[in-house]
């Protein structure tokens, strides 16, 4: 599944407001509920299984991108979330630099395995250069939207 299938303007964060990591993946939890993906009470449990995976091994990749995941119970589809912090945050990512592009995934446990796919080409999409400053220029959630079906138009 293409990462312009998977985000609305509801579940884009612009800007990504958080000291650390571990406080974006708060937020990354947290912005699904608003765009009634799933209920408030998931949250502390999104928001720990993506704390889980972290700790495992970090998620931030390179060219400021940071990739936070998690398999949970009790939801049926897969959920994305587009953060985008321009002044970026500490991710411990693979080239030290900091995080300014983050896409949370919220993975249902009984789909994960189909969902790595879908990991693999938002990496590959994030990889251009063009892709990342793009989306960095985004005013608003409707622009990151935009953005990306004009970018990679959406699975028909």
């Amino acid at each position: 599944m293409k990462l312009s299938d998977l985000i609305t303007p509801e579940l884009v964060e612009l800007p990504l407001r958080a000291a650390d990591k571990w406080e974006a993946l708060g937020v990354i939890a947290r912005v699904p509920v608003r765009a009634g993906r799933y209920p408030v009470s998931l949250v502390p449990t999104v928001e720990q299984a993506l704390v889980v995976r972290e700790r495992s091994m970090t998620t931030g990749m390179e060219h400021g991108i940071a990739i936070p995941h998690a398999a949970i119970d009790g939801i049926d589809d897969l959920v994305a979330v587009l953060g985008l912090a321009p002044a970026g945050i500490q991710f411990e990512t693979l080239d030290g630099a900091p995080a300014r592009i983050v896409i949370g995934l919220i993975i249902p446990r009984s789909k994960k395995l189909a969902h790595i796919k879908t990991l693999a080409e938002i990496a590959k999409l994030l990889s251009r250069a063009e892709v990342r400053e793009r989306l960095l220029q985004c005013a608003d959630a409707k622009a990151v939207v935009a953005a990306l079906a004009e970018l990679q138009p959406q699975s028909r």
